[in-house]
């Protein structure tokens, strides 16, 4: 068992109300600058809709994430190292602007310095971020926010097209939710293992993936490589950037700024304790059915006195512990069952997870019944939602509608439980118990989603710059997360074997001096070098030293 921490994120879709307060902050801090002008870090999508970019979701075009092979072990949907190197100035599977939208600004000069008198009524036209040409707007990264152009747009939605039913798109029976979308910061992050110069890697200390720029090459292999495509190319800098679920803040236990500014709350932070060593199995799950178990497999108890001494024993500080033990993350991934994961079937075991929307279903119910929150009927009322079940599970669970029924059950049976107590009645656990629960978790579980304080909500340990050294020496020996015998040849995760070219070992002998002082040299231990080859010294700087001594 070798224990791990992950920094992971849960929202709530019932409290999102499409503000977009959270994009905006996190421009303002993370991409208002130049060449940044079409990333969105954070983005909320109105589903059904297209997203962004358009069908990101249609990994037959995109060929993002990962793929089981028949043996059993994992490989790229985009193809291994030898057809990067094909494709290395041509990515026939990178979204174009297009897909993204052109950014713009408008001609305001035109407006401030119109003469007084002037017989035309002056126009701010439209100018192009990119080119500086007048330009005719088409497309932008909400341009189908509350279902704007449905019929022509929602149509169009890459999840409508896998459901078997005919999905109802007239104003009267439509249906919508909003969607926030940051990085997945994956325990398997496909980024990664497509980076070819070994610029993107997974922080040991807290699972961030973040990108080297200094390593940067701007192959833009990672841009196709994440099959959530958030993963952007800065055409100002020829570099790629991500969000860094503003690790600054993080460090000193301060939530994200898209947390900390959501006008709904429904953002949860915390940590969560998993095994390394069951990632692999994890992900290679032959039943898709099977891969949000399997996560949730490897997910550790942090009450568990032999995991909680395992975890200091290797080196887990203490206050980090405690925080898994407060997580509210944990709570609703493992102890409650209500968040699921965001297509899982790509195989990167997202960390980002979401409570799916109950829609106004009460409403509904009432028409029919003088009890509209009475358990049963809200059982029964579930699969008759506005939002189909079928939907919602193709979005979380890769199309088995049981855990997001679940989930959904869960919810309605806490509408109902905490009806009877704000109502001065004791708490029915007939219905607790038809969920599989208890009168002591409904309560809690509605204080976390409800009421919850701001301390309960973000649980966020503080960095410990002691222990960095001996985090960096378990990544050099073990891995972040992949082992090798899943076929990942990516440089960044920091896993040793063949897919690499060197062990542990080789790794650690090449020391800092020598990096430093040698261009041709590898700029971290394990990574491939793109540009050491030169036609005088071959392919001398182009792979990792082979020798024990660095050499």
């Amino acid at each position: 068992m070798r224990i791990m921490a992950q920094m992971s994120m849960v929202m709530n879709l019932d409290k999102c109300i499409g503000c977009h307060t959270c994009s905006v902050t996190c421009k303002q801090v993370w991409t208002n600058r130049e060449g940044m002008e079409y990333v969105w870090f954070n983005n909320v999508e109105t589903r059904p809709g297209l997203g962004y970019p358009k069908t990101y979701e249609d990994q037959e075009k995109w060929k993002g994430g990962w793929e089981r092979k028949r043996n059993g072990k994992l490989k790229l949907k985009a193809g291994g190292r030898a057809k990067k190197l094909l494709n290395i100035f041509h990515n026939p599977d990178m979204p174009g602007i297009r897909d993204y939208y052109e950014p713009w600004t408008y001609d305001y000069d035109m407006l401030l310095n119109a003469p007084a008198n002037s017989q035309h009524v002056p126009v701010a036209r439209p100018k192009s971020l990119l080119t500086g040409e007048d330009m005719q707007i088409s497309w932008s990264a909400n341009w189908d926010d509350d279902l704007g152009g449905s019929q022509e747009i929602a149509a169009k939605d890459p999840i409508l097209a896998k459901m078997n039913e005919e999905v109802q798109l007239e104003y009267e029976k439509t249906f919508m939710f909003y969607l926030p979308r940051i990085c997945e910061h994956c325990l398997n992050p496909s980024c990664v293992a497509s980076c070819p110069s070994g610029a993107m890697y997974k922080r040991v200390e807290d699972g961030i993936v973040l990108v080297d720029q200094d390593q940067c090459r701007g192959w833009r292999m990672c841009v196709s490589g994440c099959p959530y495509k958030k993963v952007y190319f800065n055409h100002k800098s020829g570099k790629a950037e991500k969000c860094t679920m503003c690790f600054p803040r993080i460090e000193v236990g301060l939530p994200t700024v898209c947390s900390e500014t959501c006008v709904g709350r429904l953002r949860y932070l915390g940590i969560v304790l998993y095994d390394a060593d069951r990632v692999t199995e994890a992900a290679s799950v032959e039943d898709e059915h099977e891969l949000l178990h399997a996560q949730r497999a490897a997910f550790l108890d942090p009450f568990d006195p032999e995991i909680v001494d395992e975890a200091e024993r290797q080196g887990i500080p203490h206050d980090w512990i405690i925080a898994a033990q407060k997580s509210p993350v944990w709570q609703l991934i493992s102890r409650y069952e209500v968040a699921l994961p965001l297509h899982p079937e790509y195989r990167t075991l997202p960390m980002v997870w979401y409570v799916p929307p109950l829609t106004p279903i009460v409403d509904e119910v009432s028409k029919t019944t003088s009890d509209p929150e009475d358990f049963k009927i809200l059982f029964t009322a579930l699969s008759k939602m506005r939002t189909p079940l079928e939907y919602l599970a193709e979005l979380f669970t890769a199309g088995d509608t049981k855990p997001v029924e679940k989930s959904l059950r869960r919810l309605a049976a806490m509408r109902s439980y905490m009806r009877d107590i704000n109502l001065g009645r004791d708490g029915d656990e007939e219905i607790a118990s038809a969920v599989g629960m208890t009168g002591e978790d409904m309560e809690d579980m509605y204080r976390l989603m409800a009421i919850a304080d701001y301390d309960e909500r973000y649980v966020i340990p503080t960095a410990h710059a002691e222990t960095a050294r001996e985090l960096d020496q378990i990544a050099l020996q073990a891995g972040c997360s992949l082992e090798d015998s899943v076929g990942m040849t990516g440089p960044g995760i920091g896993a040793d074997g063949a897919g690499l070219g060197m062990n542990a070992g080789q790794m650690m002998a090449v020391s800092a001096k020598q990096r430093e002082t040698d261009p041709t040299t590898p700029s971290t231990p394990g990574r491939v070098n793109l540009f050491g080859w030169s036609p005088k010294k071959g392919t001398g700087g182009l792979f990792p030293p082979s020798g024990s001594d660095g050499h």
